[in-house]
């Protein structure tokens, strides 16, 4: 929806720092010039010039496999990616030796293409297609969408309180999405998709993937049904409901993948005490949107909307792997998150995390990750009911407790303080139970005092549910 297409060359704002005496090499200048710019899909993006030329070449790159596509697109069809989804659905069968070699080369060079990255104008089309949101929308009235906004129109619950409360922190100073018009068209994609699903209700987290995908997708239609697709079949069930059973579940999995994929890492994590939860769960519930540039999450997300959610430990995995020696000599929580949040924030090549995460990392597939998901899924749920019953037979104790941290908390930083105190009173011991890793975050993040972390929704976990919507449109 925001102008993605422009192909202005990249503007640069150079803002040089004063340096004393001797005249410094080349590359310390270069190394102390900061350079500012809008990327692609109009974030602002600060780095040296470096920075610059590895995002040169990445469109460089961007275009060559635009030309790919299209050469493919004037060879085999406008919609040659389709053949193989079509013939396994219409037909009723999965892929076999029977089926014509044609339609198993073109699903081989598909999955190779979309790993190299979709051209952004491919991207929209692709996505709908290859996902199944063009196959969800199918199965309801054309004018879903429309009904659907104008029947909750108005209507007031804890879901919308939240979103409103949320909409300005959402990628803020953004030219397009922090404007009223952007705010009020996200604001209608997490509004309807509360009453659609009161199971998920509304999960903070989901306003960055739902912001992202108004920036890449032709409607907003486009992107309520991407969202859709994206919570109903591509991610693990119950990620965004009250409990978060799936995200304990997600990151239960990706602790021992790391533990298997790089021992090094995980035996000197665990001898600090680091819990890896405390940077992987903001990766899993915003799937990277807030962590990783731009162009290096939809190439992420290409894939994820094709091969699925095992990419996301893919990369998670990898951004340890890229910065292992570098995390073996750091000593100090503060340290390792800084290494993490530096490292992805400055991923401008796409192509150098996904080589490590293909191509470094062994085989790892989704039925591997899908077993581990079910060894682990029981004792996510004892947990959770154990901390349920815990809650039940003491009371406001643990409640207290709780907030008795979080107001130590609000001295030091009153946006923590003010948004954790919501939190507690938004909560009821039956209906939203706090998990363990966010009561954890909360404490090592208070306690730690590295002040890594300014803005507020960073530290927020406030998750809410709209409980008296049904699973359609409820009682309108």
């Amino acid at each position: 929806m925001f102008g993605t297409q422009s192909k202005k060359d990249t503007q640069f704002e150079y803002q040089t720092q004063i340096l004393p005496n001797l005249r410094p090499s080349i590359h310390a200048r270069r190394a102390n010039l900061t350079v500012k710019f809008q990327d692609l899909y109009g974030f602002t993006v600060e780095g040296n010039v470096d920075d610059v030329n590895v995002l040169n070449e990445v469109r460089e790159k961007v275009r060559k496999q635009g030309r790919v596509w299209w050469a493919l697109e004037a060879n085999k069809g406008a919609n040659w990616y389709l053949e193989p989804q079509i013939s396994s659905i219409t037909q009723g069968i999965a892929l076999k030796s029977s089926l014509k070699f044609s339609t198993l080369a073109n699903a081989i060079t598909l999955k190779r293409l979309i790993r190299k990255g979709i051209p952004p104008a491919l991207r929209p089309k692709v996505w709908f297609a290859l996902s199944g949101a063009a196959k969800k929308r199918s199965t309801v009235p054309e004018s879903y969408y429309n009904d659907l906004t104008v029947a909750v129109e108005g209507k007031v619950t804890p879901a919308t309180k939240q979103i409103d409360h949320d909409l300005p922190r959402t990628f803020p100073g953004h030219p397009w999405l922090d404007t009223p018009e952007g705010h009020a068209a996200l604001r209608r994609v997490l509004v309807n998709y509360s009453f659609r699903d009161s199971d998920v209700g509304y999960c903070q987290g989901l306003n960055y993937v739902a912001a992202l995908l108004l920036l890449v997708m032709k409607t907003e239609e486009e992107a309520f049904w991407m969202l859709a697709v994206l919570l109903e079949n591509v991610l693990v069930n119950d990620c965004y409901t009250t409990n978060l059973s799936g995200c304990h579940v997600e990151q239960r999995v990706f602790k021992d993948l790391l533990a298997r994929k790089c021992p090094r890492i995980h035996a000197h994590l665990e001898e600090m005490e680091f819990d890896v939860s405390l940077v992987a769960t903001e990766w899993f519930l915003c799937l990277f949107s807030k962590s990783l540039p731009s162009e290096t999450t939809l190439r992420v997300w290409d894939v994820l909307f094709n091969e699925g959610a095992k990419i996301l430990f893919h990369v998670a995995l990898a951004i340890f792997m890229i910065k292992e020696e570098e995390l073996l000599l750091a000593h100090q929580v503060g340290d390792v998150i800084n290494i993490l949040q530096k490292t992805t924030h400055h991923l401008f090549d796409p192509d150098e995390l996904l080589t490590v995460a293909f191509d470094k990392m062994g085989l790892m597939t989704t039925y591997t990750i899908s077993k581990q998901r079910k060894i682990q899924e029981p004792a996510v749920m004892a947990e959770l009911d154990q901390r349920l019953r815990r809650l039940n037979s003491s009371g406001n104790t643990d409640d207290e407790k709780l907030g008795t941290g979080v107001q130590a908390g609000a001295d030091s930083s009153p946006e923590l303080g003010a948004d954790a105190t919501a939190l507690m009173g938004r909560r009821t011991r039956e209906d939203n139970v706090i998990s363990d890793w966010s009561a954890k975050y909360f404490v090592n993040l208070m306690n730690s005092k590295t002040g890594l972390r300014q803005d507020s929704d960073d530290c927020d976990i406030a998750w809410t549910q709209q409980s008296e919507s049904s699973r359609v449109l409820g009682s309108t």
